[in-house]
């Protein structure tokens, strides 16, 4: 009888232990393996979401600084120029708005008359992009000025803007940076183009400019957003320049 208990003890020690070996243990190293897995697989996105903003913040840092210095002569020559043109300022200056909806100071070449903010309201109706268009685009605009015409045509009104990316307000590729009373009028999916810093250029700029339609801009600002990697962002750079120079949808 004894040796009968004895015996069924062994067995339900027996079926215990192999119970705790197959559920306990294994399971439980099963889960720390997991937790290890998941955690090295956020890791490594980490590293790489980050190491892709390091590489495209010291790309615009590298290739801003140096543009500047290059371009420097020119700069200096468009400032005498355009104030002796009629004896305004060289410079325009726009708030803008930025990433999550930061304002910032947005410097340009100015190729328009000195009153052509105050001009635009009674021009509204004129405007390329509709009547009810968020921005406000014209072909043949009276208030360009003979050398802002030249300028804007090659887009040097906008290079000022590479002291913007220096400071690291906006960045050489992305969508172009909004006036505060375009965002008020945004729609929620319109809003997603501030997920991202401004750029010099985008991917409706080497497409057409403001040939393109607000809507279809904003289209491509997305496409943008949801797929911009430091290699897409140097094809646009490069298909940049013959969308400068044959100045498709420039005014």
């Amino acid at each position: 009888m004894g040796t009968t208990r004895l015996d069924g003890d062994f067995g339900r020690k027996a079926l215990v232990d192999q119970l705790y070996r197959g559920y306990g243990e294994p399971r439980y190293a099963s889960s720390r393996i997991r937790a290890l897995r998941a955690h090295c697989k956020m890791l490594t996105w980490a590293l790489v979401v980050n190491g892709a903003k390091l590489l495209k913040r010291m790309m615009d840092i590298v290739i801003s600084s140096v543009a500047i210095v290059m371009l420097s002569p020119l700069f200096l020559l468009l400032i005498v120029i355009i104030r002796l043109q009629d004896g305004g300022p060289a410079f325009f200056w726009q708030t803008r708005v930025g990433l999550w909806g930061q304002e910032f100071r947005f410097p340009k070449f100015r190729s328009m008359v000195a009153d052509a903010e105050q001009r635009k309201l009674k021009m509204a109706a004129e405007n390329h992009h509709g009547n009810d268009g968020i921005t406000f685009k014209m072909k043949r605009d009276p208030r360009v000025t003979f050398i802002g015409g030249i300028i804007r045509k090659l887009s040097i009104d906008e290079l000022p803007q590479l002291w913007c990316v220096l400071r690291g307000e906006m960045s050489l590729v992305g969508p172009r940076p909004p006036v505060p009373a375009e965002v008020a009028r945004y729609s929620l999916s319109d809003r997603r183009r501030l997920e991202v810093k401004p750029g010099l250029t985008c991917i409706w700029q080497v497409s057409g400019r403001s040939d393109i339609p607000f809507e279809q801009q904003v289209r491509l600002d997305a496409q943008y957003v949801d797929s911009h990697n430091v290699w897409l962002d140097i094809y646009l750079l490069l298909k940049t320049v013959p969308a400068i120079l044959t100045g498709r949808g420039a005014y």
